[in-house]
């Protein structure tokens, strides 16, 4: 195999594919990148047998062929080269690297001896604006439970019902819910493991184009142009959350996000860890009083709000909460309430398309 490529671009893909090689792997060969020649390009290929990445990158080739790579290897070598073309030559297993002055010679293995990626078929296809998928996974993906015991609550459902692209996260203190309309009229319901997810957010460009996404039993397949993530699907049944998102409430209270977030993020401060991140609210003649109290020292801070409904006192993790209104985009948000001890609803005011759920802490009102 040779061929002659722009190092830059040579190096970018590199980077892509390295998003699906995993530090734990068992399997040596699975430490290494599959190059092959397609026509006027070549193909990398990484997979850890869970996620699975090709991208292509185009490139003058001169002989036909393939080869496996160590991936870090490889990829520190194209790095450290000069911004110029890179001329890669492949005879048994040896691979030889030129660069202007520079010259290495590593050793790769036989591309015949790298595991065959999943075959889709029976495919279920839709189209997402890449703009508002990567926002859907930001929103969400950051409440997956890291728990292996509940696999599927380590990754993200995706469900298409009535018109609407649902992404829903939960880790059993909080619910993040992402909707986006869509013209798809499928019917759908996966679960996609929380890694791939920020893989492939990682991967993606801002760029404003459409992202292909096909399902199929057991994968789900993201095609990004010059690039195509598969990742397998989690199994189980996701928890039903339509349940705990109820509609009414005793109390609700519209802040000011970022006025809200910044009293937050002071009363945290004092807030230990190993006392739960522990912040109380009291709610009470349109204001929010946030407290927090340790050892050290106590905090109160006082927060402007519209009200709606009876005075309440509620504790929350602090971090649970910034944690979602980090991430809402409105100016003002809304706090829904129904007593102390269930969960508040949080929504950007006019704004349906994100939902965050929030569990309180029981809490004694004399500890108020």
């Amino acid at each position: 195999m040779r061929f002659v490529i722009n190092q830059k671009d040579l190096s970018k893909h590199i980077n892509i594919a390295q998003r699906g090689i995993s530090s734990k792997t068992t399997l040596q060969i699975l430490d290494g990148i599959l190059i092959e020649t397609m026509n006027d390009k070549i193909k990398l290929t990484a997979t850890d047998l869970e996620i699975s990445i090709e991208t292509f990158v185009n490139c003058q080739v001169l002989e036909e062929g393939s080869i496996v790579v160590n991936s870090k290897i490889f990829g520190d070598i194209i790095k450290k080269l000069p911004d110029a073309p890179v001329h890669i030559n492949v005879k048994n297993n040896k691979v030889n690297i030129i660069c202007e002055n520079s010259e290495f010679n590593i050793i790769g293995n036989p591309g015949n001896d790298y595991p065959d990626l999943p075959t889709i078929v029976e495919e279920k296809n839709f189209v997402l604006p890449k703009d508002l998928f990567k926002n859907a996974i930001r929103q969400t993906v950051f409440a997956t439970t890291q728990d292996e015991t509940r696999p599927s609550l380590t990754g993200v459902l995706l469900e298409i019902q009535d018109n609407i692209i649902s992404f829903v996260s939960l880790d059993g203190y909080r619910l993040a819910l992402r909707k986006i309309p869509t013209k798809s009229d499928i019917n759908l319901k996966i679960i996609i493991p929380g890694r791939s997810l920020n893989e492939l957010n990682k991967i993606l460009e801002d760029r404003e184009e459409d992202i292909n996404i096909s399902a199929a039993p057991g994968q789900v397949v993201f095609n990004i142009g010059d690039t195509i993530v598969y990742s397998r699907l989690l199994e189980g049944q996701f928890f039903n959350y339509k349940d705990i998102m109820r509609k009414d409430h005793k109390t609700s209270v519209i802040v000011n996000r970022r006025e809200f977030q910044n009293g937050l993020e002071r009363a945290s401060l004092l807030a230990k860890e190993e006392k739960a991140n522990l912040i109380k609210l009291s709610i009470m003649d349109n204001n929010v009083i946030i407290r927090s109290n340790s050892e050290i020292g106590d905090v109160y801070e006082k927060i402007d709000s519209t009200q709606d409904g009876e005075n309440l006192n509620i504790a929350f993790n602090s971090r649970y909460i910034l944690e979602g209104i980090k991430i809402m985009e409105s100016e003002e948000i809304e706090l829904k309430f129904m007593g102390s001890l269930n969960p508040c609803i949080i929504n950007g005011v006019d704004d349906e398309s994100y939902t965050y759920l929030v569990l309180p802490v029981r809490l004694a009102q004399d500890d108020f």
